[in-house]
């Protein structure tokens, strides 16, 4: 193992949630806001892309909106941005609302290959899931962080269900440590 995996970590996708307080005609917004698909019979939110930052915001009848796509929490925040100012542009008064991070996904990279049958059986089964036939990584469930990391062959990792870029780091330091305690990293 030569650099710090956690210096290779990457933000790949940051999914969040708001809501408006109010009901929305949708199919009156989309008519009005320039490059929103709205197919209720595909699926029951309109779909409004922005471009910078790069995200698609769903938003729901109900004035629930959830943003996914973007490659930050700071991003997740501009668009969301973008989309409430089109909103009041379309005459829909919006407070400031609240804005929660649901689910982070990153991506890092051990730096080395990784023999996913024997760390299947070091870890033991209670937080693993491996079948290569099905799926070619390793699904290990970390209790804290309490995140889902995907360990490939080649040494990348992916860790989703934080929701923080910090949950990311601490189970890159808790596969390593592990690893590293059952002799299966350089």
């Amino acid at each position: 193992m030569t650099a710090d995996p956690k210096e290779t970590i990457t933000v790949e996708n940051v999914v969040a949630s708001t809501g408006i307080g109010q009901e929305l005609d949708l199919q009156s917004v989309a008519m009005d806001l320039e490059g929103a698909d709205y197919d209720p019979e595909q699926f029951p939110g309109l779909v409004y892309r922005t471009a910078d930052p790069k995200s698609a915001a769903l938003i729901f009848r109900s004035g629930k909106i959830v943003c996914t796509g973007a490659n930050s929490i700071e991003a997740v925040h501009g668009s969301l941005d973008i989309v409430f100012e089109e909103l009041r542009a379309l005459q829909i008064p919006i407070e400031d609302p609240e804005i929660t991070v649901q689910n982070i996904v990153t991506s890092a990279d051990l730096g080395e290959s990784l023999n996913l049958n024997a760390i299947a059986i070091g870890l033991g089964l209670e937080h693993i899931e491996y079948e290569p036939e099905q799926f070619p990584g390793l699904v290990y469930r970390l209790d804290e962080p309490e995140v889902v990391a995907l360990l490939f062959g080649s040494g990348k990792v992916v860790v989703t269900g934080g929701t923080s870029p910090a949950d990311a780091e601490a189970a890159v330091d808790v596969i390593v440590e592990e690893l590293n305690g059952l002799g299966l990293l350089d």
